[in-house]
């Protein structure tokens, strides 16, 4: 096979046309060209009035060595890579110990997956519920105001990102393909297909639900065993070796290999394992509000007169600004056609979070508007950063009226430093609902001030970003873990505890659904190997 990049067609282009263009790039008759398949199909929009798609192929040929020979020097056809993906273990008949894996975000799902297709047979702990038991509880918040501790945005089968966009890219370097595999495992879990070959691929809140039970299902199958309900409270750690977890019921689980996958709300987790001397540091995070549009307006501003259309889809943005005060505002978790949801996992707190379902196609736009935030910020402790985020989280409780409402404020009446009391155009999409005032005392002042500053400069990039009507809600805390568990680069076990795996986003190595999949990846074939003595 070659791969065959750089291929560009107009917007409206026919079927046909793609089968046209190989031939054409690549100057063989028709008969010559075996078959092929669409590898990445990406647009261009800076020509608003000409938008181009930009496809990669994979393609079939009859002499292939005699076609790259006449080709050679030509850059965009070479040789298809090979990303499939290669097992490094397999476990022997007989294995008596079985890994542990704590947590079934992404990370933990497919740490959990690699090590039950390689027959380790993992065993899986989550605190939280099961799928949809813990979907419904999530709704208990948005629409009753009742808050389930173990079982809501953050805590339960899926992690934090079934409860998002569902993205599927990163910019992660990934020389050994890690990502195809996880796509490939969400195809077969019932994802759509274009999500191997889209550039910024995403399937959305509802289909994840599925994806999740069967991914499960598949675990199970392999002689995984999942539990939920099943908080780890203690790891017992003697001589700088994991010999096993404790859960909250009192049982034992005796295990030398254990993945720490838990996501970057489990504060709990994060203060038991410093109490035990697991090497923690602190590290940068962001925070801030989410903003709402129109999504016509993003749409406009970016496809201009082929928004709408049904390839492009809604449209995204990604924007950043660098401050005088010497920070950054930068747009986070992008939702096109989505709703800003309550994120909290702890009582007496108010969090937000962006989520869209696969056809997004809610009115709103909303994406986080975060501020750089570094540990010189919160001096002292290496947890000072969660006492930094509950800080914030409960004064936005407060501000919202101690009921899981949110504060929320006009763009324009932020800008203007008046508190907000009437909305406009924009009707916020936060369940349970928004409480108008001031954001000003929301968050610490130099975050104030640079959001100021951002908001009009991103005006002049998209059009009508600071109109008047948006709507800014707060708060935004959670952009990633504010810690870092350390771990040795080459066989991902923590720096100073043997057999502990910290992995994902909550132990800061990853940042979204696919990174954090990917660390997953990575972090089981350390462990199959360290099990195997290798």
């Amino acid at each position: 096979m070659l791969r065959l990049t750089e291929v560009q067609l107009p917007l409206d282009h026919p079927e046909t046309a793609l089968r046209a263009a190989i031939l054409a790039r690549l100057a063989i008759p028709a008969e010559d060209l075996l078959g092929y398949t669409i590898f990445r199909r990406s647009y261009d929009a800076r020509k608003k009035s000409a938008i181009v798609l930009t496809y990669s192929f994979d393609v079939e040929v009859r002499d292939e060595a005699a076609l790259l020979r006449h080709l050679q020097g030509v850059r965009s056809v070479a040789p298809t890579p090979d990303t499939d993906y290669k097992f490094v273990a397999q476990a022997p008949a007989g294995l008596k110990n079985r890994p542990v894996v704590i947590g079934t975000g992404p990370c933990g799902i497919f740490a959990g997956l690699i090590l039950a297709q390689m027959g380790f047979r993992p065993i899986i702990l989550e605190r939280g519920k099961a799928v949809r038991e813990r979907t419904k509880d999530t709704w208990g918040l948005w629409r009753k105001r009742e808050l389930e501790p173990e079982s809501n945005v953050q805590f339960g089968e899926g992690g934090a990102g079934t409860f998002s966009d569902g993205k599927l890219y990163s910019q992660i370097k990934d020389p050994k393909h890690y990502g195809r595999k996880v796509l490939s495992e969400f195809v077969k879990a019932d994802a759509p297909e274009e999500i191997l070959y889209v550039s910024k691929p995403h399937i959305g809140t509802f289909r994840l639900v599925k994806m999740v039970e069967l991914m499960r299902a598949s675990i199970e199958a392999l002689g995984g065993e999942f539990r939920f309900g099943q908080k780890v409270d203690d790891i017992d750690i003697a001589d700088g070796q994991v010999r096993g977890v404790m859960l909250a019921g009192g049982e034992y689980i005796a295990a030398d290999h254990v993945v720490l996958a838990i996501g970057h709300s489990a504060r709990d987790t994060f203060r038991m394992l410093y109490e035990r001397g697991v090497h923690i540091e602190a590290k940068p995070f962001s925070v801030g509000f989410r903003i709402e549009h129109p999504q016509s307006l993003i749409d406009r501003c970016r496809f201009g007169p082929s928004a709408g259309h049904p390839i492009l889809g809604a449209a995204d943005y990604k924007l950043v600004h660098h401050c005088e005060n010497g920070r950054a505002v930068y747009s986070f978790c992008m939702c096109p056609g989505g709703t800003v949801v309550a994120a909290t996992s702890e009582p007496g707190r108010v969090v937000t979070n962006g989520m869209s379902q696969y056809s997004r196609n809610e009115r709103n736009a909303n994406s986080g508007i975060v501020v750089g935030i570094t540990p010189a910020d919160y001096p002292g402790h290496p947890l000072a950063g969660i006492a930094f985020q509950e800080q914030l989280e409960s004064h936005a409780y407060t501000l919202g009226g101690s009921n899981y409402d949110a504060p929320a404020q006009l763009v324009g009446d932020f800008l203007a430093r008046r508190a907000s009391t009437a909305l406009g155009a924009v009707e916020p999409s936060y369940k349970p609902g928004v409480r108008l005032g001031s954001l000003d005392s929301a968050l610490p002042d130099y975050a104030i001030d640079a959001i100021r500053e951002a908001l009009p400069v991103f005006d002049k990039q998209l059009r009508g970003f600071a109109m008047h009507d948006a709507v800014l809600t707060g708060v935004e805390t959670r952009t990633s873990s504010p810690i870092r568990i350390r771990r040795h680069d080459e066989n991902c076990q923590s720096i100073n505890t043997k057999g502990l795996y910290p992995a994902g986003e909550g132990a800061g190595y990853a940042g979204g659904i696919m990174s954090a999949s990917v660390d997953g990846i990575k972090v089981a074939e350390a462990v199959a190997l360290s099990m195997l003595g290798a």
